[in-house]
């Protein structure tokens, strides 16, 4: 693209540039590469990462070579940044598997096989492994002003938010990434550094350090932290972080996620999170102005990210799920659906027993809910004689009922419905 950091910020992709006419000059002169980073905080990413995921994609969509770096060695120091406290540091062991856990799983999200803009992976473990305390000091150290460091955001807010301060090991951390700018920019010509906006001192750090040992220019990208038009944390649903893993958040649920998105926050994701023309989403914005209850963006939004993430089976495990339930035809589902339910797809209370009776599940999940908010046994014999529960699908009347082993799917899991919307899943332990 001839004006592709325009284009980033049609997307609401950039935050902060350095030097930004001469960066999108760079841009539009020839091929570049361009980097962000990857710290092993976790054994997987999280949606808050598919931010620089994709923009690395749509850097290598638009002729550039994206570097994607893994932090094996910034991982075991500690990053400062969006944070009021110290990291607890994670064995090197566990950092180690985490880097390999996360290498694999970004990975899916780059073509590796593209000829000049082909991706990259790097670990920069790899050229700090034999970096000893003195080198670091005499040659990398010498560079940075503690006065500048102090001043950086970063740091300069865990002075004044926490009264421990911050330590040499995370103060240190600056120096460690802006580091990693040079080596990648003497290995593979890198001169662009992409981040999150919390991390503008950082990568500035890299640029002022090309500058000093290399002799050369380089540019800094950030793109905005996201939240909620409400405010709160995006990537959190009420489980939990929204993961990238399958086994740590369903495609069912990360299907759900999307498609429960606000109306104020769908443009939003829609312009991030996917690759449809900005002509597409306005019309499916226009969709959902003239009739709201419909859900066009969200839903296409859910279909989009899903697919990218978890590939078509995994779209259409959700897409299945989510239409059983809402039918109540249970007894469609399969046996790996119903273990995506029971991961973190409803509300679950597992039972050793061989059976449950049904007026005690309703009570212990609080389906037998009251109007006035009590949960009483007599209110889940009312739902029974009136029709308003379901057991597997099938309408129920008897409020002796009790849920057997025998009777469960796969021997293993019951879904009691409430009404047209409240499920439950009780799974059969043992």
């Amino acid at each position: 693209m001839d004006n592709f950091l325009e284009h980033l910020k049609l997307l609401g992709l950039v935050a902060q540039g350095s030097q930004e006419e001469a960066l999108a000059e760079h841009l539009s002169g020839g091929s570049r590469t361009v980097y962000c980073g990857f710290d092993p905080t976790a054994d997987s990413l999280h949606i808050g990462n598919l931010v620089p995921l994709l923009a690395l994609r749509r850097f290598q969509m638009a002729g550039h070579r994206p570097i994607l770096l893994v932090g094996g060695a910034t991982g075991l120091i500690g990053d400062p940044g969006g944070r009021n406290s110290e990291r607890d540091l994670k064995p090197t062991e566990v950092v180690l598997d985490y880097v390999e856990k996360i290498r694999v799983q970004a990975s899916q999200f780059l073509d590796f096989d593209c000829g000049e803009t082909s991706a990259i992976v790097v670990d920069n473990a790899e050229w700090t492994k034999d970096l000893t305390a003195i080198a670091f000091l005499r040659d990398i150290g010498k560079h940075f002003s503690v006065n500048a460091m102090i001043n950086k955001e970063s740091v300069r807010r865990r002075i004044e938010d926490d009264s421990s301060g911050i330590s040499y090991t995370e103060f240190s951390y600056m120096i460690l990434q802006a580091y990693d700018f040079v080596i990648l920019n003497r290995r593979f010509d890198c001169t662009i550094q992409m981040g999150g906006s919390d991390q503008w001192g950082n990568i500035t750090s890299g640029l002022d350090l090309i500058r000093r040992i290399e002799n050369k220019q380089a540019y800094a990208l950030t793109y905005p932290l996201l939240t909620k038009s409400d405010g709160s944390k995006f990537g959190k649903s009420a489980g939990g972080a929204v993961w990238l893993d399958a086994a740590k958040t369903s495609p069912y649920a990360f299907f759900q996620f999307w498609r429960n998105a606000d109306d104020l926050d769908v443009s939003n994701f829609l312009k991030v999170f996917t690759f449809l023309d900005l002509s597409e989403i306005e019309k499916l914005l226009q969709g959902m102005q003239q009739d709201p209850g419909m859900r066009l963006p969200q839903i296409r939004l859910a279909e989009e990210v899903t697919s990218l993430v978890h590939g078509e089976q995994g779209l259409l495990a959700a897409q299945r799920i989510s239409e059983a339930l809402f039918s109540n035809a249970i007894q469609s589902l399969g046996e790996s659906d119903l273990a995506q339910v029971a991961l973190d797809g409803l509300p679950v209370t597992k039972v050793s027993e061989l059976e449950s009776s049904l007026v005690e599940v309703l009570v212990n999940s609080g389906l037998a809910s009251t109007p006035k908010g009590q949960v009483t046994a007599g209110q889940a014999r009312k739902l029974i004689k009136s029709n308003a529960v379901s057991v597997n699908g099938e309408k129920v009347s008897d409020e002796g009922i009790v849920l057997t082993r025998d009777e469960a799917l796969f021997g293993k899991y019951v879904i009691v419905r409430k009404g047209k919307k409240n499920h439950h899943l009780v799974v059969f332990e043992g």
